[in-house]
Protein backbone atom coordinates (compact mmCIF):
# COMPACT_ATOMS: atom_id res chain seq x y z
CA UNK A 1 0.00 0.00 0.00
CA UNK A 2 2.92 2.34 0.73
CA UNK A 3 4.24 1.72 -2.77
CA UNK A 4 0.82 2.38 -4.25
CA UNK A 5 0.53 5.62 -2.30
CA UNK A 6 3.92 6.82 -3.56
CA UNK A 7 3.03 5.82 -7.10
CA UNK A 8 -0.28 7.67 -6.82
CA UNK A 9 1.48 10.86 -5.67
CA UNK A 10 4.00 10.54 -8.50
CA UNK A 11 1.20 10.00 -11.03
CA UNK A 12 -0.75 12.98 -9.72
CA UNK A 13 2.32 15.22 -9.99
CA UNK A 14 3.03 14.03 -13.52
CA UNK A 15 -0.55 14.63 -14.65
CA UNK A 16 -0.54 18.07 -13.02
CA UNK A 17 2.64 19.03 -14.90
CA UNK A 18 1.27 17.74 -18.20
CA UNK A 19 -2.01 19.60 -17.72
CA UNK A 20 -0.13 22.78 -16.86
CA UNK A 21 2.00 22.53 -20.00
CA UNK A 22 -1.01 21.85 -22.20
CA UNK A 23 -3.00 24.74 -20.72
CA UNK A 24 -0.03 27.06 -21.27
CA UNK A 25 0.33 25.79 -24.84
CA UNK A 26 -3.36 26.30 -25.54
CA UNK A 27 -3.16 29.81 -24.11
CA UNK A 28 -0.22 30.71 -26.36
CA UNK A 29 -2.04 29.29 -29.40
CA UNK A 30 -5.23 31.20 -28.55
CA UNK A 31 -3.31 34.48 -28.30
CA UNK A 32 -1.32 33.88 -31.48
CA UNK A 33 -4.38 32.97 -33.57
CA UNK A 34 -6.66 35.72 -32.26
CA UNK A 35 -8.18 37.59 -35.18
CA UNK A 36 -6.86 35.08 -37.73
CA UNK A 37 -9.74 32.61 -37.75
CA UNK A 38 -11.71 34.00 -40.67
CA UNK A 39 -11.14 32.81 -44.21
CA UNK A 40 -10.23 29.22 -43.33
CA UNK A 41 -13.60 27.71 -44.18
CA UNK A 42 -14.87 27.46 -47.73
CA UNK A 43 -17.30 25.62 -49.97
CA UNK A 44 -15.74 23.61 -52.80
CA UNK A 45 -17.80 22.54 -55.81
CA UNK A 46 -16.48 20.24 -58.54
CA UNK A 47 -18.36 19.11 -61.63
CA UNK A 48 -18.05 15.32 -61.82
CA UNK A 49 -18.98 15.31 -65.53
CA UNK A 50 -15.73 17.13 -66.30
CA UNK A 51 -13.80 14.44 -64.45
CA UNK A 52 -15.46 11.67 -66.47
CA UNK A 53 -14.86 13.55 -69.70
CA UNK A 54 -11.18 14.02 -68.88
CA UNK A 55 -10.77 10.32 -68.03
CA UNK A 56 -12.47 9.27 -71.27
CA UNK A 57 -10.42 11.64 -73.42
CA UNK A 58 -7.14 10.50 -71.87
CA UNK A 59 -7.91 6.83 -72.48
CA UNK A 60 -9.27 7.35 -76.00
CA UNK A 61 -6.31 9.52 -77.04
CA UNK A 62 -3.93 6.77 -75.97
CA UNK A 63 -5.86 4.06 -77.81
CA UNK A 64 -6.63 5.81 -81.09
CA UNK A 65 -4.34 6.30 -84.03
CA UNK A 66 -3.15 9.88 -84.57
CA UNK A 67 -5.26 10.18 -87.70
CA UNK A 68 -8.41 9.34 -85.73
CA UNK A 69 -7.82 11.64 -82.74
CA UNK A 70 -8.74 14.85 -84.63
CA UNK A 71 -12.00 13.30 -85.81
CA UNK A 72 -12.81 12.15 -82.27
CA UNK A 73 -12.04 15.58 -80.76
CA UNK A 74 -14.25 17.27 -83.35
CA UNK A 75 -17.15 14.95 -82.57
CA UNK A 76 -16.74 15.45 -78.82
CA UNK A 77 -16.64 19.22 -79.25
CA UNK A 78 -19.90 19.11 -81.18
CA UNK A 79 -21.49 16.93 -78.47
CA UNK A 80 -20.40 19.40 -75.79
CA UNK A 81 -22.03 22.28 -77.71
CA UNK A 82 -25.29 20.38 -77.98
CA UNK A 83 -25.26 19.46 -74.28
CA UNK A 84 -24.56 23.06 -73.25
CA UNK A 85 -27.79 24.11 -74.96
CA UNK A 86 -29.84 21.57 -72.99
CA UNK A 87 -31.54 22.20 -69.66
CA UNK A 88 -30.27 19.27 -67.64
CA UNK A 89 -31.19 18.03 -64.21
CA UNK A 90 -28.69 18.78 -61.46
CA UNK A 91 -27.41 16.20 -58.99
CA UNK A 92 -25.63 17.43 -55.87
CA UNK A 93 -23.24 14.86 -54.42
CA UNK A 94 -22.09 14.80 -50.78
CA UNK A 95 -19.81 12.25 -49.12
CA UNK A 96 -20.34 11.47 -45.43
CA UNK A 97 -17.82 9.36 -43.51
CA UNK A 98 -18.85 9.00 -39.87
CA UNK A 99 -16.88 8.18 -36.74
CA UNK A 100 -18.25 7.27 -33.33
CA UNK A 101 -18.98 10.93 -32.50
CA UNK A 102 -20.25 11.75 -36.01
CA UNK A 103 -17.84 14.68 -36.18
CA UNK A 104 -18.60 14.96 -39.90
CA UNK A 105 -21.99 16.48 -39.01
CA UNK A 106 -20.37 19.92 -38.73
CA UNK A 107 -19.36 19.65 -42.36
CA UNK A 108 -22.58 17.93 -43.47
CA UNK A 109 -24.90 20.60 -42.08
CA UNK A 110 -23.04 23.33 -44.01
CA UNK A 111 -23.10 21.29 -47.23
CA UNK A 112 -26.83 20.62 -46.93
CA UNK A 113 -27.54 24.28 -46.20
CA UNK A 114 -25.58 25.38 -49.26
CA UNK A 115 -27.34 22.88 -51.52
CA UNK A 116 -30.81 23.82 -50.25
CA UNK A 117 -30.12 27.40 -51.24
CA UNK A 118 -29.82 26.32 -54.89
CA UNK A 119 -31.59 22.98 -55.37
CA UNK A 120 -35.18 22.55 -56.55
CA UNK A 121 -37.57 19.56 -56.50
CA UNK A 122 -36.50 18.88 -60.12
CA UNK A 123 -32.96 18.15 -58.94
CA UNK A 124 -31.58 15.33 -56.80
CA UNK A 125 -29.28 15.10 -53.79
CA UNK A 126 -27.09 12.03 -53.47
CA UNK A 127 -25.36 11.21 -50.18
CA UNK A 128 -22.78 8.45 -49.97
CA UNK A 129 -22.78 7.21 -46.38
CA UNK A 130 -20.02 5.21 -44.70
CA UNK A 131 -20.43 4.70 -40.98
CA UNK A 132 -20.44 1.98 -38.32
CA UNK A 133 -22.69 4.17 -36.13
CA UNK A 134 -22.00 5.98 -32.87
CA UNK A 135 -23.50 8.35 -30.31
CA UNK A 136 -27.28 8.65 -30.40
CA UNK A 137 -27.53 12.44 -30.25
CA UNK A 138 -24.78 12.91 -32.85
CA UNK A 139 -26.30 10.59 -35.44
CA UNK A 140 -29.74 11.92 -34.62
CA UNK A 141 -28.51 15.34 -35.74
CA UNK A 142 -26.92 13.83 -38.86
CA UNK A 143 -30.22 12.17 -39.80
CA UNK A 144 -32.04 15.45 -39.15
CA UNK A 145 -29.89 17.14 -41.79
CA UNK A 146 -31.24 14.68 -44.36
CA UNK A 147 -34.79 15.24 -43.11
CA UNK A 148 -34.34 18.88 -44.16
CA UNK A 149 -33.98 17.66 -47.74
CA UNK A 150 -37.12 15.52 -47.58
CA UNK A 151 -39.12 18.39 -46.11
CA UNK A 152 -38.36 20.46 -49.22
CA UNK A 153 -39.56 17.70 -51.54
CA UNK A 154 -36.14 17.29 -53.15
CA UNK A 155 -35.42 13.68 -54.21
CA UNK A 156 -32.83 12.18 -51.85
CA UNK A 157 -30.73 9.11 -52.62
CA UNK A 158 -28.36 7.47 -50.15
CA UNK A 159 -25.72 5.10 -51.51
CA UNK A 160 -23.84 2.65 -49.31
CA UNK A 161 -20.67 1.18 -50.82
CA UNK A 162 -19.18 -0.26 -47.63
CA UNK A 163 -21.22 0.14 -44.44
CA UNK A 164 -24.16 2.09 -43.07
CA UNK A 165 -24.94 0.32 -39.83
CA UNK A 166 -26.82 1.48 -36.75
CA UNK A 167 -26.49 5.29 -36.73
CA UNK A 168 -25.35 5.08 -40.35
CA UNK A 169 -28.57 3.27 -41.26
CA UNK A 170 -30.56 5.80 -39.22
CA UNK A 171 -29.28 8.39 -41.71
CA UNK A 172 -29.84 6.19 -44.76
CA UNK A 173 -33.45 5.39 -43.83
CA UNK A 174 -34.46 9.01 -44.48
CA UNK A 175 -33.77 8.70 -48.23
CA UNK A 176 -36.37 8.25 -50.96
CA UNK A 177 -34.21 5.37 -52.14
CA UNK A 178 -31.31 3.47 -50.59
CA UNK A 179 -28.79 1.90 -52.94
CA UNK A 180 -26.20 -0.56 -51.65
CA UNK A 181 -23.29 -2.47 -53.12
CA UNK A 182 -23.74 -6.28 -53.04
CA UNK A 183 -21.54 -6.74 -49.97
CA UNK A 184 -22.26 -3.42 -48.25
CA UNK A 185 -23.27 -3.83 -44.60
CA UNK A 186 -26.60 -2.30 -43.55
CA UNK A 187 -29.02 -2.60 -40.67
CA UNK A 188 -27.90 -3.11 -37.07
CA UNK A 189 -31.02 -1.36 -35.78
CA UNK A 190 -30.13 -1.62 -32.12
CA UNK A 191 -28.68 0.34 -29.20
CA UNK A 192 -25.54 -0.30 -27.17
CA UNK A 193 -24.12 1.09 -23.92
CA UNK A 194 -21.26 -0.37 -21.90
CA UNK A 195 -18.70 0.68 -19.32
CA UNK A 196 -16.31 -0.92 -16.85
CA UNK A 197 -17.01 -0.63 -13.14
CA UNK A 198 -14.18 -0.38 -10.59
CA UNK A 199 -16.26 -0.33 -7.41
CA UNK A 200 -15.14 -3.72 -6.10
CA UNK A 201 -11.50 -2.85 -6.82
CA UNK A 202 -11.82 0.32 -4.76
CA UNK A 203 -13.49 -1.59 -1.92
CA UNK A 204 -10.67 -4.14 -1.97
CA UNK A 205 -8.15 -1.37 -1.36
CA UNK A 206 -10.32 0.48 1.20
CA UNK A 207 -10.90 3.44 -1.11
CA UNK A 208 -14.17 5.32 -0.58
CA UNK A 209 -16.02 6.85 -3.49
CA UNK A 210 -18.90 9.25 -2.91
CA UNK A 211 -21.19 10.84 -5.45
CA UNK A 212 -23.83 13.47 -4.73
CA UNK A 213 -26.82 13.99 -7.02
CA UNK A 214 -30.13 15.79 -6.97
CA UNK A 215 -32.80 13.89 -8.83
CA UNK A 216 -33.63 10.20 -8.41
CA UNK A 217 -32.14 9.13 -11.72
CA UNK A 218 -29.54 11.82 -12.32
CA UNK A 219 -26.89 9.11 -12.40
CA UNK A 220 -27.90 5.46 -12.67
CA UNK A 221 -24.60 3.66 -13.26
CA UNK A 222 -21.05 5.01 -13.04
CA UNK A 223 -17.45 3.90 -13.39
CA UNK A 224 -16.62 4.02 -9.70
CA UNK A 225 -19.90 3.80 -7.79
CA UNK A 226 -21.76 0.66 -6.76
CA UNK A 227 -24.28 -0.43 -9.38
CA UNK A 228 -27.67 -1.18 -7.82
CA UNK A 229 -30.44 -3.30 -9.32
CA UNK A 230 -32.64 -0.20 -9.39
CA UNK A 231 -30.02 1.75 -11.32
CA UNK A 232 -29.42 -1.18 -13.67
CA UNK A 233 -33.14 -1.52 -14.43
CA UNK A 234 -33.51 2.20 -15.08
CA UNK A 235 -30.54 2.23 -17.42
CA UNK A 236 -31.96 -0.74 -19.34
CA UNK A 237 -35.28 1.12 -19.63
CA UNK A 238 -33.45 4.06 -21.17
CA UNK A 239 -31.75 1.76 -23.67
CA UNK A 240 -35.09 0.21 -24.62
CA UNK A 241 -36.64 3.67 -25.03
CA UNK A 242 -33.89 4.79 -27.41
CA UNK A 243 -34.34 1.56 -29.38
CA UNK A 244 -38.07 2.23 -29.69
CA UNK A 245 -37.39 5.76 -30.95
CA UNK A 246 -34.90 4.31 -33.46
CA UNK A 247 -37.50 1.85 -34.76
CA UNK A 248 -40.21 4.50 -35.04
CA UNK A 249 -37.91 6.85 -36.93
CA UNK A 250 -36.90 4.19 -39.46
CA UNK A 251 -40.50 3.02 -39.89
CA UNK A 252 -41.67 6.59 -40.59
CA UNK A 253 -39.53 6.74 -43.74
CA UNK A 254 -39.63 3.03 -44.66
CA UNK A 255 -43.19 1.96 -43.77
CA UNK A 256 -42.95 -1.32 -45.73
CA UNK A 257 -40.35 -2.71 -43.34
CA UNK A 258 -41.25 -5.53 -40.98
CA UNK A 259 -39.61 -3.52 -38.24
CA UNK A 260 -39.67 -6.17 -35.50
CA UNK A 261 -37.99 -8.59 -37.88
CA UNK A 262 -35.10 -6.28 -38.79
CA UNK A 263 -34.72 -4.28 -35.54
CA UNK A 264 -32.87 -7.04 -33.72
CA UNK A 265 -29.43 -5.42 -33.84
CA UNK A 266 -28.39 -7.74 -36.68
CA UNK A 267 -26.76 -6.52 -39.88
CA UNK A 268 -27.07 -7.82 -43.44
CA UNK A 269 -25.10 -7.57 -46.67
CA UNK A 270 -26.69 -5.66 -49.53
CA UNK A 271 -27.84 -8.68 -51.53
CA UNK A 272 -29.67 -9.98 -48.43
CA UNK A 273 -30.85 -6.56 -47.23
CA UNK A 274 -32.84 -5.94 -50.42
CA UNK A 275 -34.93 -9.03 -49.66
CA UNK A 276 -35.86 -7.45 -46.30
CA UNK A 277 -36.65 -4.03 -47.87
CA UNK A 278 -33.76 -2.44 -45.99
CA UNK A 279 -32.44 -1.19 -49.35
CA UNK A 280 -34.11 -0.59 -52.71
CA UNK A 281 -31.43 -1.41 -55.27
CA UNK A 282 -28.10 -3.19 -55.58
CA UNK A 283 -25.55 -0.95 -57.26
CA UNK A 284 -22.30 0.87 -56.49
CA UNK A 285 -22.05 4.65 -56.30
CA UNK A 286 -19.59 4.60 -59.22
CA UNK A 287 -22.09 2.93 -61.54
CA UNK A 288 -25.02 5.05 -60.36
CA UNK A 289 -23.21 8.35 -60.88
CA UNK A 290 -21.64 7.30 -64.19
CA UNK A 291 -25.05 6.37 -65.58
CA UNK A 292 -26.66 9.54 -64.17
CA UNK A 293 -23.99 11.72 -65.79
CA UNK A 294 -25.41 10.89 -69.23
CA UNK A 295 -28.44 13.13 -68.68
CA UNK A 296 -27.57 15.11 -65.54
CA UNK A 297 -24.93 17.56 -64.38
CA UNK A 298 -23.34 16.22 -61.19
CA UNK A 299 -21.75 18.60 -58.70
CA UNK A 300 -19.71 17.31 -55.78
CA UNK A 301 -20.16 19.65 -52.81
CA UNK A 302 -17.61 19.73 -49.99
CA UNK A 303 -17.36 22.19 -47.11
CA UNK A 304 -13.74 22.28 -46.00
CA UNK A 305 -11.82 23.82 -43.14
CA UNK A 306 -8.15 24.46 -43.77
CA UNK A 307 -6.20 23.79 -40.60
CA UNK A 308 -3.17 25.88 -39.75
CA UNK A 309 -0.20 24.52 -37.81
CA UNK A 310 -1.59 26.16 -34.69
CA UNK A 311 -4.93 24.38 -35.25
CA UNK A 312 -3.19 21.02 -35.54
CA UNK A 313 -1.16 21.58 -32.37
CA UNK A 314 -4.30 22.71 -30.55
CA UNK A 315 -6.16 19.61 -31.72
CA UNK A 316 -3.42 17.30 -30.44
CA UNK A 317 -3.41 19.12 -27.10
CA UNK A 318 -7.18 18.83 -26.76
CA UNK A 319 -7.14 15.12 -27.58
CA UNK A 320 -4.43 14.60 -24.95
CA UNK A 321 -6.50 16.41 -22.34
CA UNK A 322 -9.56 14.34 -23.24
CA UNK A 323 -7.59 11.13 -22.73
CA UNK A 324 -6.24 12.32 -19.39
CA UNK A 325 -9.68 13.24 -18.10
CA UNK A 326 -11.49 10.27 -19.68
CA UNK A 327 -12.18 8.37 -16.47
CA UNK A 328 -13.33 11.53 -14.67
CA UNK A 329 -15.84 12.66 -17.31
CA UNK A 330 -18.99 11.19 -15.83
CA UNK A 331 -21.22 12.45 -18.60
CA UNK A 332 -19.48 10.11 -21.05
CA UNK A 333 -20.01 7.03 -18.90
CA UNK A 334 -23.70 6.96 -19.77
CA UNK A 335 -23.44 7.68 -23.49
CA UNK A 336 -25.58 5.43 -25.64
CA UNK A 337 -24.54 4.31 -29.10
CA UNK A 338 -26.47 3.44 -32.23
Amino acid sequence: MHYLAEYGIFLAKTITIIIGILILLLGIIAISTRGKIRGKERLEVKKINDKYKSMKNTLVHESLAKTEIKKYDKEEKQKSKEISKQIRRKIYLVNFVGDIKATGVKQLRQEITAILLAATPKDEIVITVESHGGMVHAYGLAASQLVRVRQRQIPLTVIVDKIAASGGYLMASVANQIIAAPFAIVGSIGVLAQLPNFHRLLEKHDVDYEQFTAGEYKRTITLLGKITEKGRRKFQEEIEDVHELFKQFVLEYRPKLEIDKVATGEHWYGSRAIQLNLVDRIQTSDDYLLHASENSDIYKVCYTTRKTLADKISFVAQVSLEKIFYFWRQEDTQSKYL
